[in-house]
């Protein structure tokens, strides 16, 4: 696992007992080396304020960290300030996003930004080379996609807009990431492309994100961890085996690192990634 990146996803916590959680998490995760941690956005300013706050104490220990950007609702204006705000702090990696996009997504307030491509763009010409950025990229297709080719074809538009590296929505079928990843090569697109990972640890919750985002649980896990519902320890066990397995055939595959969506949590992505070591 010596030249595999490794990086960790944190949410802003609402709470001063979660930020007093989220101090001992980033301390436990930093002890495996991490390339970098990222931070989540949301719209409205209480959020983004709660993301740069977060940004500021994780780069003040030191740790390589990259706060998510979404610009649904934003103006030039004011990511061109977030970005030189975050440049102060000795920020040099963006995760660039759309974000939610209003009801319909034929209307509302988009602000200056329609599509993340857009953003990327806007980074660039704000910022030059100073920020590698990171985007989204969709192994099961975006949710709003009018077909696979509309969305590998976004995807380039982000990285000719010039994102350096791509992070993907979770999955547990490695074989919808290496299609996705072997058509983009087709494609002309040469960014690494990093799978997103996330830790299976309660079934309720995991549904209700995977419904809400479009990512798939495959059959056979959905049933097994539907008769597992009442057995957190079994859920947790049988969670392990289950992304162990798939970050597992991802590395063999050649996948260039591994990106976990923690959930706050040490301990799912901590044991993960002790597993791949040995």
């Amino acid at each position: 696992m010596s030249n595999l990146s490794i990086s960790y996803e944190f949410f802003p916590p609402n709470t001063p007992v979660g930020r007093e959680k989220l101090r001992a998490v980033h301390a436990e995760l930093s002890n495996t080396g991490p390339e970098f941690f990222s931070v989540t956005y949301g719209a409205g300013g209480a959020t983004q304020e709660k993301t740069f706050d977060v940004v500021a104490e994780v780069a003040a220990t030191g740790s390589a960290v990259a706060p998510h950007l979404s610009c649904v609702g934003s103006t030039r204006e004011e990511i061109g300030a977030l970005l030189d705000r975050y440049r102060a702090l000795g920020v040099d990696r963006i995760v660039a996003l759309r974000g939610d996009a209003p009801s319909g997504f034929g209307a509302g307030p988009f602000g200056d930004f329609r599509y993340a491509s857009d953003l990327v763009a806007f980074i660039r010409s704000h910022s030059g080379r100073a920020f590698t950025i990171e985007v989204a990229a969709y192994p099961e297709f975006h949710p709003q996609a009018r077909s696979p080719g509309d969305d590998l074809a976004a995807f380039a538009a982000k990285v000719r807009a010039g994102a350096d590296r791509a992070i993907t929505q979770y999955f547990y079928n490695a074989d919808a990431y290496f299609r996705f990843r072997d058509d983009a090569v087709a494609a002309g697109i040469e960014v690494p492309i990093v799978p997103g990972i996330m830790p299976i640890t309660n079934y309720a919750q995991l549904a209700r994100f995977s419904d809400n985002c479009g990512a798939e649980i495959p059959r056979w896990i959905r049933w097994r961890l539907a008769a597992l519902a009442e057995d957190p320890v079994a859920i947790r066990e049988f969670g392990f085996e289950v992304v162990s397995g798939l970050c597992r055939r991802l590395v063999a595959g050649g996948a260039p690192g591994l990106h976990f969506y923690t959930l706050n949590q040490a301990g799912p992505s901590l044991a993960l990634t002790r597993a791949l070591a040995t």
